[in-house]
């Protein structure tokens, strides 16, 4: 006997078509892992992106880091002066600093995905063109270019790993994980080609340009894709709060003395390692490679602990322990100096990516203006001071010139021991979920329903990623 009742009859008691108990089955297994998926908090981040940006940020980042590594080679070919040379390194930081808000802001209101792969090839030319002519004024112009690049690269990606890290400290940390290594290997990758083929042979440089634009483009068509589920938060979601400028103005003083001292040792530790170790161009090399490898682990840690001990806690005892590091590395000679330089570096990038998201969280309603912000005026602004290590290097010695780099990690912390930690729209999302978790479990069906009626937030960023976050976030 066939188990469908005849068309206007009920089916008997205890018996049902076997299709409709299979998808009845599938309905509730669905709405059973939507409330597990509530219950647990925020969405997880999404991998596939976050690392393509990852790699893409390495890639950029290896031309912030290159500049500084071809110092010694232009005071080695050109015979520049510590102030010529420091010039360089201002080159690519003032235009840089001046652009990454201006790139911020416009983020903010238009959409412009294409900056990731073109900012990534115009850093990557501006740096592989630096060593054709021995012109210092052509130099100085193709490293302002490489600036811009950059700058233009940083608060569009910060944009995009926000949304692909979906509020995870440590998601955003392997983000700025990627430009930390990118760091690390540009003195590296200088050494290689230049000490092989000399200044001239600076083309080379272009190779990583070209990886992270296709890596860029790539995370692009992954991050605007629909997800498999569609289910999942991102910054179409994120709610509008009210901005805090008075502590996002402190906070970006204590990165500006970060910055400083940061950009001051990656332009001079190589010629400073020289002379305290009494070793030659490796001894020079090993103490910047130091310098950019420690601030890797420091990215990560500084994701973990801030999970636990809370973002503004974190960041201020970074900026304590900062201080009798660079205090060892002005201080003590031989080789202690290498230890002194790597626990710098991992109090300098500890609060790293903390810092972009405390912006963003500081000013919910101008996201790409806090990113531009957090990682371009205030992170490059300290090329402005290098000129001036140079001058007082030149004047009486590179040991004089660095010593006041120990006073600006405590004038950091000061500024930020008032700070409060901001809200998260990522957690407010959370609570919302757990609080629909914690309702009356629907009707399998109804629950199937309201999901196919629901928006996908994923296609929402697709069709318009820019315009849901300006309209989410009061821009």
């Amino acid at each position: 006997m066939p188990t469908t009742p005849p068309p206007g009859r009920a089916a008997p008691p205890g018996r049902s078509d076997p299709s409709q108990r299979i998808h009845q089955s599938r309905r509730s297994h669905q709405a059973r892992r939507s409330r597990r998926s509530a219950a647990s908090g925020a969405p997880r981040p999404s991998g596939s992106p976050l690392l393509l940006l990852a790699l893409g940020h390495a890639c950029v980042d290896v031309y912030q880091g290159a500049v500084a590594a071809l110092v010694p080679f232009f005071l080695a070919e050109r015979a520049y002066t510590y102030a010529a040379a420091s010039g360089i390194v201002l080159a690519a930081s003032l235009l840089s600093s001046v652009a990454q808000p201006l790139f911020g802001a416009l983020t903010d209101k238009w959409p412009m995905p294409w900056l990731l792969p073109v900012s990534t090839l115009a850093g990557g030319v501006g740096v592989a063109l630096s060593g054709v002519s021995g012109s210092y004024a052509l130099t100085l112009a193709v490293v302002a270019v490489s600036g811009i690049g950059v700058a233009a690269y940083h608060p569009e990606s910060a944009r995009m790993a926000r949304v692909a890290s979906r509020g995870s400290h440590t998601a955003m940390g392997w983000f700025s994980l990627g430009g930390n290594l990118g760091f690390a290997t540009a003195p590296l990758a200088v050494s290689a080609v230049v000490a092989t083929g000399g200044l001239h042979a600076s083309p080379l440089l272009i190779v990583p340009a070209l990886v992270g634009a296709a890596l860029c483009v790539a995370a692009l068509r992954t991050v605007n894709a629909p997800t498999p589920t569609g289910r999942s938060a991102s910054a179409a979601t994120r709610p509008a709060g009210k901005d805090d400028w008075p502590a996002f103005l402190r906070m970006s003083g204590a990165i500006v003395c970060r910055s400083i001292v940061f950009v001051g040792l990656s332009a001079f530790i190589s010629l400073y390692a020289r002379q305290r170790t009494g070793g030659g161009e490796i001894a020079g090399t090993a103490a910047l490679f130091v310098l950019y490898l420690g601030g890797a682990i420091g990215t990560v840690a500084g994701g973990r602990f801030a999970t636990r001990y809370g973002r503004v806690r974190v960041v201020c005892w970074s900026y304590a322990l900062t201080v009798p590091a660079v205090a060892g590395i002005v201080l003590v000679p031989g080789p202690l100096l290498y230890l002194f330089v790597a626990l710098t570096s991992a109090g300098l990038y500890v609060p790293f990516s903390l810092h972009v998201t405390l912006g963003q969280d500081y000013l919910p309603r101008r996201v790409g203006t806090a990113s531009g912000v957090t990682l371009g005026l205030t992170v490059s602004v300290g090329g402005i001071a290098s000129p001036l290590i140079g001058a007082a290097a030149d004047a009486t010695s590179l040991q004089t010139a660095l010593a006041p780099l120990i006073a600006l990690p405590a004038l950091g912390w000061l500024l930020l021991r008032t700070l409060h930690e901001p809200a998260m729209p990522e957690a407010a999302m959370s609570g919302a979920a757990k609080s629909a978790a914690a309702a009356p479990a629907a009707d399998p069906a109804e629950a199937a329903a309201s999901e196919a009626a629901a928006p996908d937030p994923a296609r929402a960023v697709a069709r318009a990623p820019h315009r849901d976050t300006a309209r989410t976030t009061g821009t």
